[in-house]
């Protein structure tokens, strides 16, 4: 059974899907992947390695929702800008193709949180890969090559969304940022629950725990701007240790600008 706030999270992320794109296409995309039992147990098992053996916050269901949630959002203001992304410039998609791929991106990047925390990223890959090859020729029937397209789009965004590894497409680029931005005080909620003594990953939740709103909105400056409000300095941690380096490593990093706000304190222009 889903949560409340899953199904939440699914209802607003096909509302914005069905919002964004042309045709049903992406609408039905995001329903197929969000409705797959295997993807559902296996984000759910990466949930239960990541907060009960490892001491980490949330890499379940909820999170690689939120992440699919702020790439759509990201997606559109990009779209609203006039910025073309990867697959229109190289002309081998249109928008709603780039879309699937965010989309795909995100609900299946942290699956090899189910098998360690180490190089979790490759292990992504190889568990979604089977996924995509069984889920890609239902969103685009008969048409081998755009499901090799996709499918090598969402493995590039999965493979870099740590930040550490080089990446080229817009696409993975608006996914290295979407996860960076679900850093939110409930994504600490549990792990805090269960603390007994310090663990490897304390920070993580702690710092999470501290940040209690991030915003995609219009930017003033750049198409995108990410505003995040903290009730505690430590909240620092998340923004300039995981954050800013996951946007200077994403293609994307011109068109985002970037606001942090301690409570009682003064905005801090990152980007």
């Amino acid at each position: 059974m889903k949560s409340p706030k899953e199904l939440s999270l699914d209802s607003k992320i096909l509302k914005a899907v069905s919002d964004l794109a042309l045709s049903p296409r992406a609408a039905e995309a995001a329903r197929l992947v969000l409705e797959d039992g295997e993807v559902r147990a296996l984000q759910e098992y990466a949930n239960t390695v990541s907060i009960k053996r490892l001491g980490y916050n949330d890499h379940g269901p909820v999170h690689m929702r939120t992440v699919a949630l702020n790439g759509v959002s990201m997606m559109g203001l990009l779209r609203k800008a006039g910025i073309k992304t990867s697959l229109e410039t190289e002309e081998c998609g249109g928008f709603e193709d780039s879309l699937i791929a965010v989309i795909l991106a995100a609900t299946l990047h942290d699956l090899g949180m189910s098998i360690s925390r180490k190089a979790h990223e490759l292990h992504s890959m190889s568990l979604a890969r089977p996924i995509l090859d069984r889920l890609l020729p239902l969103i685009y029937p008969g048409n081998l090559t755009q499901q090799v397209i996709v499918r090598s789009l969402v493995l590039e965004a999965i493979f870099g969304h740590m930040g550490n590894r080089v990446i080229h497409s817009l696409e993975a680029g608006v996914l290295l940022i979407a996860d960076g931005c679900d850093m939110t005080k409930g994504r600490a909620r549990i792990p805090m629950v269960l603390a007994a003594s310090p663990r490897v990953g304390d920070i993580h939740k702690y710092s999470a725990n501290a940040i209690e709103e991030v915003k995609i909105l219009p930017g003033r400056e750049k198409p995108i701007h990410v505003s995040i409000l903290m009730s505690g300095e430590v909240g620092l941690f998340q923004v300039e240790e995981v954050l800013l380096g996951k946007i200077a490593a994403s293609p994307a990093k011109g068109y985002v600008e970037l606001y942090a706000l301690v409570e009682g304190g003064k905005p801090k222009q990152y980007l």
